[in-house]
């Protein structure tokens, strides 16, 4: 794996071996052996205090007692974790501060945060918000994951891995019912189809909650949660030495989604007459409500985020004696049907916003790892990818479109500007891109000594990418007059370009662990990564003959290179584990999403920027404190800047009436919370009841992140105020697997937001997502 660094296992992560058929080799494990975890994070059982890779583990008993059902809510635990979303397809991941640009997402751009369900890659996004179900465990690597997860994993690798069928019938049925309408639904059923020879495992999830913003404007509650998701597991023994395993998975999410509510107004720099409060006035406009946290919205355009992920995979895994044979063949869908309301107001300013688009992809895994045999430990392979992704998308203006982006007047010398000049005014654009790529990898382990271990990994990829992008403006007032004209092109105009590139690049690790005792290590480690090239799959800038600048079709690869020391320890009997690391990443040519911030539009597209470095701490601490109380708390310090970003879009407060360029270099990058921490609690005490030997149990969690900013230029209008979220559960158990619980999310009612958006035309109106109030219910769950 890539970079060495610190190993944590969060909280007490209670696991049976039985979960996972021992004759699978690639099967990851969680053994409950005292507080021995267990993991395969490089192809091989180890223990994870042991293992110089950047991994925290969360297992999936916490996942369902904690009610954790995404990758959003896995925040919670993992403090260098953090999912920013608007929406499933704008949705960006992030680990230590580094892996997805804020802004809308361009499907040019590769993610630095690889997401995996059983060793199978996800491409999109948005697949990180499906729910999770039936989970095992779910493994968070740190740093540049270069060697065997892939080039593309600058920032880290989140794997989720999950139950895999046995031969031991079981079932399990939960049921969860809140408020707000909150109706949660899980069933799972597990055993031997024929003896010895064949098993299967069936999973089924759903997930409904009312919204939690009300629209004045339609008189209906949005932002509510829809889901539903279905998988299917065979395994095949045919022999000791063979396994095979096939598995399916089919998730819908369908929520009346994504609304944002007023937060504040930003003056800029352009005339009065061109700012929030002037062009209200005129349009005997107010929002809903000044305050975001009464939940107000006033959108009246249709709002849909609709996605369909769905594919199939099999693995075999075949023990040759000498070494073991992985083989994994994967095939992943996901459809994006989106409606959204980006004026985020009822006026009729973009009418409509739709970005369908539809991804296909494949991948082949041939990997050979040693059956550790004498000092050294090896595993090679080779991985072929290939997608293709294809956008089909509708933008609208309307008719307070011309008042609202242009102004009364435009050009030289100034014409006035008909109120109805983009009312119906629309673009239609064809996105199509496809990327092949081919890796060869290797990583071996040398024993130097009992104490001392030198780990090296390699990776080589090539990479090819094409891109077309076909954009066709229409409607609104007919018009010959020069200075409209250029105005109508500053919303929107017709243009195509096509664009392609080619990769090939080497990334790896090297890494030294030397322990200090047995139950302390040190290590060291440096990992050289990159990110594939990427072409702006979402339109360029174009010159003042309309012409698109095609430099600014593709984008240069971002090359990483990370350093990173720390110390593992657990003491008194293992009833303690405490684990420090230090990093530092610098990154050359960073891609991100900047801004065209000419006439009356903000247009996101990709660039490079110089350099960005980010360096920080990580303390994340666990204690056993009697056998019927466990405490933990993790704490990260992440100090993320622009290095040199010499010629950056302005921030919304330095923006004038045309394009302003800026020096960014040492600001802070966005996205990143530079203090973050997670802690909690578990205790548990036998109860017995009405004959029953049962045991009681109370459990809490708490997360902080401080400031962060929402915006790609940084704008001061855009931080994201500091919070503190804590949830709590009571329940009781039985020995004959009913579990009841009660629980309560967000219990001191934090107000807090997930997003801020700047809203189109720049008049300094500032829209945002509040995060959800608190909320309770009960959740009942038996096995059988």
């Amino acid at each position: 794996m890539a970079t060495t660094a610190l190993a944590f296992a969060l909280p007490a992560l209670p696991a049976f071996a039985a979960d996972a058929p021992a004759d699978t080799a690639a099967e990851a494990q969680i053994v409950d052996s005292g507080d021995t975890v267990i993991v395969s994070a490089r192809r091989r059982s180890e223990d994870v205090q042991t293992v110089p890779v950047a991994i925290s583990v969360v297992g999936g008993q916490l996942l369902d007692k904690a009610g954790i059902n995404n990758f959003e809510q896995l925040q919670r635990y993992q403090p260098t974790v953090q999912l920013i979303t608007q929406n499933p397809r704008n949705t960006a991941t992030t680990i230590r501060g580094l892996g997805s640009t804020i802004g809308l997402t361009n499907d040019g751009l590769e993610q630095g945060v690889g997401i995996y369900v059983d060793e199978v890659f996800y491409a999109r996004p948005g697949s990180a918000l499906i729910d999770l179900v039936d989970i095992e465990r779910i493994e968070v690597l740190r740093g540049p994951q270069g060697t065997l997860f892939g080039k593309n994993t600058t920032a880290g690798a989140i794997h989720v891995i999950t139950r895999a069928p046995t031969f031991k019938p079981e079932a399990n049925l939960e049921v969860s019912l809140g408020d707000k309408g909150f109706l949660q639904t899980k069933a799972v059923i597990n055993g031997p189809l024929i003896d010895g020879t064949v098993a299967g495992r069936l999973v089924f999830g759903s997930t409904r909650r009312d919204g939690v913003l009300y629209n004045v404007t339609t008189k209906t509650k949005q932002n509510d949660l829809n889901s539903h998701i279905l998988r299917g597991q065979l395994l095949f023994t045919p022999s000791e030495n063979l396994s095979v395993k096939i598995a399916a998975d089919y998730a819908l999410t369908d929520p009346e989604g994504f609304a944002q509510g007023f937060v504040r107004f930003g003056p800029t720099l352009r005339n009065a007459n061109r700012q929030f409060p002037y062009l209200a006035a005129q349009a005997g406009y107010a929002p809903a409500s000044q305050n975001v946290y009464d939940r107000l919205v006033d959108v009246d355009g249709e709002l849909q985020a609709k996605q369909r992920v769905k594919g199939v995979s099999a693995t075999v895994n075949w023990d040759l004696g000498w070494a073991d044979f992985t083989s994994i063949t994967a095939h992943r869908a996901w459809n994006w049907w989106p409606q959204n309301d980006r004026d985020y107001t009822s006026l009729k300013i973009r009418t409509k916003s739709s970005n369908n688009s539809e991804q296909r992809q494949i991948s082949q895994e041939f990997r050979l790892a040693s059956n550790d045999v004498g000092n050294i430990d090896w595993v090679v392979g080779v991985y072929a990818f290939s997608q293709r992704v294809e956008t089909n998308g509708t933008e609208a203006w309307g008719a307070d479109a011309a008042r609202w982006l242009i102004g009364n007047t435009t050009g030289t010398p100034a014409v006035a500007v008909p109120a109805d000049l983009l009312d119906g005014y629309q673009q239609e654009i064809l996105a199509v891109g496809k990327t092949d790529s081919l890796a060869a990898f290797g990583q071996l382990t040398w024993q130097a000594t009992e104490k001392l271990s030198l780990t090296a990994g390699l990776r080589y990829t090539t990479e090819k990418k094409t891109q077309l992008y076909d954009q066709v403006a229409s409607g609104g007032l007919a018009t010959t007059t020069p200075q409209l004209i250029a105005a109508k092109n500053g919303i929107s105009r017709t243009y195509t370009y096509t664009a392609e590139l080619e990769d090939s690049k080497p990334s790896g690790l090297l890494s030294l662990s030397y322990k200090l005792t047995p139950s302390i290590n040190t290590y060291a480690s440096y990992s050289k990564g990159f990110k594939s090239g990427g072409i702006n799959a979402a339109g360029i800038p174009t010159d003042t003959a309309g012409a698109p600048i095609l430099k600014s079709a593709v984008l240069r690869p971002e090359e990483v290179d990370a350093f990173e020391i720390g110390l593992k320890s657990q003491l008194f009997d293992r009833r303690a584990t405490v684990n420090v690391a230090a990093f530092t990443t610098s990154i050359k040519d960073y891609q991100a999403n900047v801004v065209d911030s000419g006439l009356g539009s903000i247009r996101g597209y990709l660039a490079n920027v110089e350099k960005v470095e980010v360096n920080g701490v990580e303390l994340d601490t666990r204690f056993r404190i009697t056998d019927n109380l466990s405490v933990y708390g993790a704490v990260a310090y992440t100090d993320a800047k622009y290095a040199s970003f010499k010629n950056a879009p302005a921030p919304l407060e330095l923006q004038a009436s045309g394009n302003s360029v800026v020096d960014l270099s040492g600001v802070d990058l966005p996205g990143v919370s530079k203090w973050g921490g997670a802690f909690g609690f578990d205790y548990s005490i036998d109860a017995p009841f009405n004959g029953i030997d049962g045991q009681a149990y109370l459990s809490g969690d708490a997360n902080y992140r401080s400031d962060w900013n929402s915006d790609a230029s940084v704008s001061k209008y855009a931080v994201i105020e500091a919070s503190t979220i804590a949830n709590f559960r009571f329940g009781y158990r039985t020995p004959n697997g009913l579990d009841t619980y009660f629980w309560v999310k967000n219990a001191f009612d934090e107000e807090y937001l997930t997003i801020l958006t700047i809203q189109q035309g720049n008049s300094g109106a500032i829209y945002g997502q509040p995060g959800d109030p608190r909320t309770f219910g009960v959740t009942i769950r038996k096995a059988f």
